[in-house]
This record gives structure tokens, C-alpha cells and sequence, in this order.
């Protein structure tokens, strides 16, 4: 199945060579996680700090139990900081 990964600030160099801007399009089995789209993707779980799935936070402790269906948009970023 096909999702959209979207990744924001440091953890866009992550994406693959074919992505656009911070965008790419991922071929994923049927019972994909966020997790296992993170452990694909090679991020450092440390730098994994907001995940949303169609727009809802994922807590750090569903990311592996979160069920993946064909479309959906997973975004990423890594810890913020504002002054």
C-alpha cells in the first residue's frame, strides 16, 4: 500500500533521494506502523518528537500498535524549540 511521509526541520535529510521538498510517497506492507516507517526511514528515535497521522498525534507509545491504511499522510518532526 501507498502512504504519504512528510518530514519537517532536521528530519527532512531522512528522506529518500526521490522525495520532493519535504514529501515522499512510500510503498509499505499492510500491517505498516508508524514505527516500522520509522525504523525504514532510519530516524533517530530521539529526534522523533511530534507524529501525526491524518493530522492526530500518535503518543510515543502507540507509534508501534497504530494500524496504517493506503493514503494516509504520516508527518513528522523532531523536538522545537521557539524564543
Amino acid at each position: 500500500m501507498r502512504l504519504i511521509v512528510k518530514l519537517y526541520a532536521g528530519l527532512s535529510p531522512y528522506l529518500p533521494a526521490a522525495a520532493t521538498a519535504n514529501t515522499t510517497d512510500l510503498d509499505v506492507a499492510e500491517d505498516a506502523t508508524p514505527a516500522d516507517i520509522i525504523s525504514r526511514l532510519d530516524l533517530p528515535l530521539e529526534l522523533v518528537h511530534i507524529v501525526l497521522l491524518n493530522g492526530v498525534y500518535i503518543k510515543p507509545e502507540d507509534r508501534g500498535s497504530t494500524s496504517l491504511k493506503e493514503g494516509d499522510i504520516l508527518s513528522m518532526w523532531p523536538p522545537v524549540a521557539g524564543g
